[in-house]
C-alpha cells in the first residue's frame, strides 16, 4: 500500500468541472523522506519507512538522530512504515504529492478532535430521563437505572456510560482527490478528514 504523511491544514471549497461547489480538506504534504528500507530476506517482509516534519535536534533522542542520519536526513517528527510500496526506493528518496492523481480516491487515518469527559447524552445521544415533572431536580441529562438490583448485583460490561470522549484513531474512505498542487505541496480531498487543524494524516493511495 502506498501513501504519504501529511497535515491538515483546513477546509475550503472549489467549483468542479460541472459548476457544483464542493466542500475540500486541504492537506500539506511535503517530500517525505524514506528513513528505512525492509525486505523480505532480512526481515520476513518488504516495506518502506517514511519521515515528515522538521523538528529540532535537541528535542531528537540520540538514537533517532543516529537512525535519521543513516538516511542522509535532518531529523523528522512523524515516521510512518507501508508495506509493499508500490515503487522501488532506497533511504534519502523522497516522496510528494504527486503520487497521488486527480480524481482518484483515497483513504485517510488519523486522531478525532477529543472531548474530554462527556455524560452519556454527548458520549451516546441518550435522551435523558424525561420530562423535568414528577419532582425531578436537574436529571434532564441522567443516564438512568444502570439495570443491577439484587439480581445481577453488578453492571455488565460494555454499558454505555459517561467517560472520555473523542480522541480515536479514525479512518475515512473513499475520499476523492479534487486538486494536486505540487508547487505548493498541497493535497485537496472531497470531504471532510477526522481530526483538528495541524494534526498529522495518513494518506493511502
Amino acid at each position: 500500500m502506498s501513501g504519504l504523511i501529511g497535515k491538515k491544514i483546513g477546509m475550503t471549497s472549489l467549483f468542479d468541472k460541472d459548476g457544483s461547489l464542493v466542500a475540500c480538506t486541504v492537506i500539506e504534504a511535503s517530500p517525505n523522506v524514506v528513513t528505512h528500507v525492509k525486505t523480505a530476506e532480512k526481515d520476513g517482509y518488504t516495506a518502506v519507512q517514511l519521515a515528515y516534519g522538521e523538528r529540532r535536534e535537541k528535542n531528537t533522542p540520540a538514537a533517532a538522530m543516529g537512525h535519521y542520519k543513516k538516511a542522509g536526513t535532518t531529523p523528522k517528527v512523524k515516521a510512518h512504515e507501508f508495506k509493499e510500496f508500490e515503487q522501488e526506493l532506497k533511504l534519502g528518496d523522497t516522496i510528494g504529492v504527486d503520487l497521488f492523481e486527480e480524481g482518484s480516491f483515497v483513504t485517510v487515518t488519523g486522531n478525532s478532535k477529543g472531548k474530554g469527559f462527556q455524560g452519556v447524552v454527548k458520549r451516546h445521544g441518550f435522551s435523558g430521563v424525561g420530562e423535568g415533572t414528577h419532582g425531578q431536580h436537574d436529571r434532564s441529562r441522567a443516564p438512568g437505572s444502570l439495570g443491577g438490583s439484587s439480581f445481577p448485583s453488578r453492571v455488565f460490561k460494555g454499558l454505555r456510560m459517561a467517560g472520555r470522549t473523542g480522541g480515536n484513531k479514525v479512518t475515512t474512505e473513499n475520499l476523492k482527490v479534487v486538486k494536486v498542487d505540487a508547487g505548493k505541496n498541497l493535497l485537496l480531498l472531497k470531504g471532510t478528514v477526522p481530526g483538528p487543524k495541524g494534526s498529522y494524516v495518513i494518506i493511502w493511495k
